[in-house]
Parts: structure tokens; C-alpha cells; sequence
């Protein structure tokens, strides 16, 4: 069997870095330092005369010279045109997924208007699975055709790289979307592939988070009570499209609200939550990955492999709620000091 190390002159070689080698010619006592040649075979180390590396513990090993394990290509200067791209230190990673052409994605494959519910869960289905994938990821929140993702501002994924960030997670939620669709959609097939674009955006305070957060969720209450006016207007009332959107043409959110109450009898705040106010998806409080220097040092930054992600998939709760004010963040002060 190999030697824990080889002990050579004036140089110390272990086994892992001898292992590693590609060509390695050596001479052995007692042999009157006969030389051989050895080179690597299906990953071990046979001289042409068959001598395994498992055999070296029968010889001293008095000299050694190696070949590298991966000669240069003289094309690989063409890495120094690489961009690299990391996000600042101190920092709330967030990445924005939007539904490219979504008009048309649901025209086609025949959406409910204003919401269809298949679609909304689905698009959280989809986010749950990212979730799943990084725990460094302590919120998502989603409405429509997208979802934001914030990655804790310590996080040391892929060395903070925002487009490895950015496209693992565009393609993650696009794969997962189009995987569960039959979950949802049931014998409705996918008439082509869905597509999101993808975006990262840096905010260096607890503040600035929150400040986002609150600006998606207005846009939630913002589109839905608009386009609960005008479908009710097309679907119930005959209006045209083109007739619809001149209606509502400068109205105020009380004036929508008057026209659902009045004609529809409708209480928009009657509407369910999850139209209204979107999907937010956290962590229970002690299962967020902060980043600490302990999993960031016994995990390679550039790979962080399944194998340490399986051991360490805490679940994710779902909700409908505000998170503009301030109860939430009150409620779950953990998504921005997994430490409390």
C-alpha cells in the first residue's frame, strides 16, 4: 500500500499529490536504482512492466521526477478575456426573474383573467425549488410573472459572482417551472417552451431590502386592482379592450374601488390575499444559512456541490401577507439576523 507521505530527499510528496500526476519516472532500492517510467491508466499509476503505485511500500523511494498532470493548451490565453463580476461585499444579493412575452405565454395556453390560481402556484412551486437549491437564499417573493430572490448580504455563493448567481437561478426556476407544469395545468400541454430574463440588484442596507420588497407588493396591488376593473369590464360588462382601458384612463385606486363595489359588487379587499398582495416565501426562524466562515470553509465556493446541499434543505413556508408594514418584520426579525 502507498505511504501516508513519501519521504524523499530534501522533499516531502503525498500520496493525494502523487496521485495527481500524470508521468512519473523513479528509481527504486533495492534494484541497483532501476528506473522506470510510470504513467497514469484508468486512474492508477502502472509502469510499463506492470508495477502498481499500491507496491511502492515494498521499495525506497530515492528519486522522482513528474510530469504536470494537465499540460497548457497555447490556446488558453482566451480565459484572460473573462469578466469577472462580484458582487460588493456587505450587501443584499437580489435576483429578479421575470416571464419574457408572458402576454402572449398566457393567451396561448388559455390563463383565467385577472389570475389564474394554476398559474400563480405554480410560479411558487417553481420559486420553492430554487429555495431548496440555495440556502442562501432567506426570502422570495413573487406576483405576476416574477420573483425576487434575496440572497443573505454575507453569503459567499459562488465567490458572489452575479451572473454565475444570477443564471443558476434564472435556469433553475425556468427547468422547475416547465417540470411541474403538468402538476398544475394537468392534460394541458406546454404549446413551447417558457423563457425569464433575469437581474441583479445590490442593496447595501436592512432598509433598502425592505424599501423593494414594499415597492413589488404596491406593484401587486397596483396591477391587480386594475386588471380586476377591466376584465369585469370586458368579461361581464361587453366592453371592448380598447373600450375597457379608456374607462379606467386616469382613475384613482378609490375610483376603481367605487366602480368593483358599485357595478360588480365586489369589496376588493374581499379578493383573496394571494391576488392581492402576492406570495412571499420564507424560512422557519434557525434553518437560514448565514453564510458563516465554518460551511463557507468546508465547501468549495466555486462548486458548492449537492452531496453538502442534501444534508441541509430546511422548508419554506408560504404566505399571503403584508410586508410593507412593519408587523412582518417584526413577526420574522430572523430574515435579516439569522442569529436572533
Amino acid at each position: 500500500m502507498i505511504p501516508s507521505a513519501l519521504i524523499l530527499p530534501r522533499q516531502t510528496l503525498s500520496a493525494q499529490a502523487f496521485l495527481r500526476l500524470s508521468t512519473v519516472k523513479f528509481a527504486l532500492q533495492p534494484s541497483k536504482s532501476r528506473y522506470l517510467s510510470v504513467k497514469r491508466t484508468s486512474g492508477q499509476l502502472i509502469s510499463p512492466c506492470g508495477l502498481q503505485v499500491q507496491q511502492l511500500g515494498c521499495y525506497r523511494l530515492v528519486h522522482i521526477s513528474s510530469g504536470p498532470a494537465m499540460a497548457k493548451s497555447k490556446f488558453e490565453y482566451v480565459r484572460q478575456f473573462e469578466t469577472d463580476d462580484p458582487c460588493l461585499p456587505n450587501c443584499w444579493v437580489v435576483v429578479r426573474i421575470d416571464g419574457k412575452a408572458f402576454h402572449k405565454f398566457t393567451d396561448v395556453h388559455h390563463y383565467m383573467k385577472p389570475n389564474d390560481e394554476r398559474g400563480l402556484s405554480l410560479m411558487t412551486r417553481a420559486a420553492q425549488t430554487v429555495m431548496s437549491e440555495f440556502n442562501e437564499i432567506v426570502l422570495a417573493y413573487g406576483q405576476s410573472d416574477e420573483y425576487s430572490f434575496v440572497f443573505h448580504k454575507n453569503c459567499k455563493l459562488y465567490n458572489r459572482r452575479a451572473s454565475k448567481i444570477m443564471t443558476n437561478v434564472v435556469s433553475l426556476f425556468a427547468s422547475s417551472f416547465t417540470l411541474y407544469w403538468p402538476r398544475f395545468f394537468n392534460s394541458q400541454e406546454l404549446q413551447y417552451p417558457p423563457s425569464f430574463d433575469g437581474r441583479v440588484v445590490l442593496y447595501p442596507s436592512d432598509e433598502n431590502l425592505k424599501d423593494y420588497l414594499s415597492w413589488r407588493q404596491a406593484d401587486c396591488h397596483i396591477n391587480n386592482l386594475y386588471n380586476t376593473c377591466f376584465w369585469k369590464l370586458v368579461q361581464e360588462k361587453g366592453l371592448s379592450p380598447n373600450r375597457a382601458a379608456e374607462r379606467l384612463k386616469g382613475t384613482l385606486s378609490s375610483d376603481k374601488n367605487e366602480l368593483l363595489f358599485a357595478e360588480f359588487n365586489i369589496n376588493y379587499n374581499n379578493l383573496p390575499e394571494l391576488y392581492r398582495k402576492g406570495a412571499v416565501i420564507i424560512r422557519p426562524k434557525g434553518t437560514i444559512d448565514d453564510a458563516s466562515p465554518s460551511l463557507d470553509k468546508s465547501i468549495n465556493n466555486h462548486t458548492r456541490g449537492h452531496d453538502a446541499r442534501a444534508s441541509k434543505k430546511p422548508m419554506s413556508v408560504v404566505l399571503h401577507t403584508d410586508i410593507i408594514g412593519k408587523q412582518f418584520w417584526e413577526d420574522n426579525p430572523h430574515i435579516l439576523n439569522p442569529k436572533i
